[in-house]
């Protein structure tokens, strides 16, 4: 006479068949708090250097180097509204493909 199957046996079985999906930390979006102050960051960085251009634009002079200063400062606001609005792109594939699984058919059948 064969001995039931374990408890633990039963267990091991089903844990093999079924495997959830793991999420790779790397591949994870970042938090929308973070990404939030990452914009607000390089947008104020991008505003201090319109300032500079504009002061130094006064400080410099007459000469070329006064109008692209002064171009610098008017171009800035719209590329760091720009910078500001764009979003980091969330990752379409925070999960890692997992194993294919065939399913299995029963041939045609002889009558």
């Amino acid at each position: 006479m064969a001995a039931p199957p374990t408890y633990s046996g039963l267990m091991v079985a089903l844990r093999r068949s079924h495997r959830p999906d793991v999420v790779r930390i790397t591949t994870a979006p970042q938090s929308p708090e973070h990404d939030m102050a990452h914009r607000q960051k390089r947008y104020m960085i991008s505003m201090g250097i319109r300032t500079l251009c504009f002061i130094a634009a006064i400080l410099v002079g007459p000469g070329w180097l006064r109008w692209v200063l002064v171009a610098g400062a008017f171009v800035l606001p719209y590329i760091a509204v720009v910078m500001a609005n764009s979003a980091s792109p969330r990752v379409g594939e925070a999960l890692p493909p997992g194993p294919t699984h065939t399913q299995h058919e029963l041939g045609p059948g002889s009558d």
